[in-house]
């Protein structure tokens, strides 16, 4: 072997080691304290025993802070731009989420997929429920609960209002007002009219109505009655109390997103919105969105998409916890007596399907929603490979089978090349015997054996970097699977076949409590399921195809790799595991059978027999 070679093989050996070391000090550790918050959340959520949802409430919450005050409109050049919605302090001593809903009179929500209530006092909405996803893959867990009201453990909530001009005096509706409503019931047949009148000569009209998923719609009327013209500015929020449980995983995005105009998406976790120059970040544009992101759920607001705004990402608080918010604030509207203005907001608060956010792309308009979720840098590869895993999902049932035929279809599609590569490993077997007679011919003289083996290539018209090419195909589709398979939705508590009863999570066997007759829980990346071990010799196999390197390093090297892909696999999503597996396989009978038909001899049995003989 060559010195170039070597420290190739030396440096992706540091490089196996970085990643291990990385998981075994930082990501493990971090997996499994998120899966304790989980549970712990989990455990808690069952001791509230939470009433039925659509249950309606009664009486008044702690209120929020109230949006503050603009000093001069986003049209004005001379004017600074208004810092609309400011985060809500937090109350000091928080309420159960059952006393904070208690705490004010509110409007049932009942849809096909969201239970939970509106809030007249502020006309927030900040009780969501996602029906059709329960907090584990058991079915009589508890749903899933989004959002929650200032004065609870955890306050989220999204927000719409005005803000006056600067040095106006007009009474406007706040986080305090209590509105009027023409129904105690908000369904996706039937919205409501909420209303309130400033006493001044304003009466605002506010009309909510929602979907059969997650889109809420606000139409707010101003009609003026009085005798003077009165300038508004419309806004909308998201505010979220304090920093929730993340994953903390670079693949994945949660915190503070947003597309505002023609930015690309602004993606800021809740630490890094920390970082920012006085805690705010913003940026003005036409068309967009902004909100608050988590694996799977979000709350984002949406104005109108053909009115330029302005954009904002804030944090505030002095000490922990921290209140986070993203928020829009509108072109000025002039209102002149007798007149009346409308704005409408879209607000989606739910889960992050991808078919649901492409429809509202396309059907409101609204710019780059689908980027809610975090498709990545190659977004041109992981949404694509979804939409065919969903295609056959949607034909077979299970997502498990899905990557199974994806994987074939991915093997034919690059077989080609990959033939081509292996009818190179092929030739290059068949002059292992006379690079063996360079490398003894020129022991003592590596430069010319280096010169001498590379003619040898250049005769037989041999690629030797050829072979690496199936390796360096799949791994940006590993990645785009990996990054599928965590990200979406779709994926969370897909079973596959037996004891996976969630392809995004890891094989929850392990080898270490013999895989469950041990009572045990051993640490989380000694978890060493089933499937990694399936997948650990299936490579196993695969390297055993080719024959054993001369080279000790090389040798020590490729002999230890199934076992370190074994353990690095075992806290991957079972489904990637199962791809893995599945891939390997393919490329083992499609390597024997193009080395068949090129004539050179299959080196597996040979090497499988030989480590028995040397035992």
């Amino acid at each position: 072997m060559t010195e170039d070679n070597k420290n190739v093989y030396i440096a992706i050996a540091l490089s196996i080691l970085v990643i291990i070391g990385w998981n075994y000090f930082y990501g493990w550790p971090q997996m499994e304290k998120s899966r304790q918050a989980q549970v712990q959340a989990q455990n808690q959520t069952q001791a509230a025993a939470p009433p039925q949802p659509g249950a309606t409430p009664a009486t008044p919450l702690q209120p929020g802070a109230t949006p503050a005050a603009p000093s001069g409109s986003i049209g004005t050049p001379n004017a600074a731009v208004p810092a609309a919605g400011a985060p809500a302090s937090a109350p000091e001593t928080a309420q159960t989420r059952e006393a904070a809903l208690a705490a004010s009179p509110r409007i049932v929500l009942d849809t096909k997929n969201l239970a939970g209530s509106i809030n007249l006092k502020g006309a927030r909405i900040d009780d969501v429920s996602l029906r059709a996803y329960h907090q584990t893959t058991d079915p009589q867990s508890p749903i899933i609960e989004l959002l929650s009201p200032s004065g609870s453990p955890d306050p989220y909530y999204a927000e719409v209002g005005f803000i006056p001009q600067p040095g106006a005096n007009v009474p406007l509706p706040g986080h305090d007002t209590v509105w009027m409503a023409d129904a105690d019931r908000l369904t996706s047949e039937k919205p409501v009219n909420l209303t309130w009148d400033n006493g001044q000569g304003l009466i605002f009209h506010r009309t909510l109505s929602v979907d059969d998923h997650y889109m809420f719609s606000v139409k707010d009327s101003v009609e003026n009655r009085g005798s003077a013209p009165v300038t508004l500015f419309p806004y909308a929020l998201v505010s979220r109390h304090g920093k929730p449980h993340t994953s903390n995983y670079s693949v994945l995005h949660e915190g503070l997103v947003g597309v505002i105009g023609e930015s690309r998406v602004q993606q800021i976790t809740y630490d890094g919105m920390e970082k920012e120059t006085n805690g705010t970040r913003t940026l003005e544009g036409t068309g967009g969105w902004i909100g608050i992101t988590d694996k799977y759920w979000a709350a984002a607001v949406a104005p109108e998409q053909d009115s330029p705004y302005q954009g904002r990402f804030s944090v505030s608080g002095a000490a922990q916890p921290k209140n986070y918010q993203t928020d829009v604030l509108e072109n000025q509207r002039q209102v002149a007596p007798g007149q009346t203005t409308d704005v409408t907001t879209h607000i989606f608060a739910g889960a992050k399907e991808t078919d649901t956010l492409d429809k509202y792309q396309a059907q409101d308009g609204i710019k780059n929603f689908d980027l809610l979720i975090d498709w990545g840098w190659f977004y041109f590869i992981t949404k694509p490979l979804f939409r065919v895993l969903d295609f056959f999902y949607k034909h077979t049932g299970n997502f498990g089978v899905a990557i199974l035929i994806v994987t074939v279809l991915i093997k034919g599609l690059f077989f080609p090349l990959a033939n081509k590569s292996y009818v190179s490993m092929a030739k290059m077997k068949r002059l292992q015997p006379q690079m063996t007679a360079i490398r003894e011919r020129f022991a003592d003289d590596k430069q010319k054996q280096q010169e001498a083996t590379m003619e040898l290539y250049k005769r037989e018209k041999v690629n030797p970097v050829a072979g690496c090419l199936p390796m360096l195909i799949q791994v940006p589709v590993f990645f785009a699977l990996y990054k599928v398979i965590f990200i979406t939705i779709e994926m969370r508590h897909a079973p596959f076949f037996g004891w996976i009863k969630d392809l995004s999570a890891p094989d929850p066997t392990s080898i270490f409590m013999l895989f469950g007759h041990l009572p045990f829980t051993p640490p989380s990346f000694l978890m060493i399921g089933i499937w990694p071990l399936i997948m650990g010799f299936s490579m196993f196999l695969q390297m055993k195809m080719n024959p054993e390197p001369p080279d000790p390093v090389q040798k020590t090297m490729f002999t230890w790799m199934p076992v370190i892909f074994t353990f690095m696999l075992g806290s991957f999503p079972s489904g990637l595991v199962i791809y893995w597996t599945w891939n390997n396989t393919l490329s083992v009978l499609q390597q024997y059978l193009i080395a068949r038909r090129a004539g050179v001899k299959v080196e597996l049995w040979d090497n499988l027999t030989g480590m028995f003989r040397k035992t």
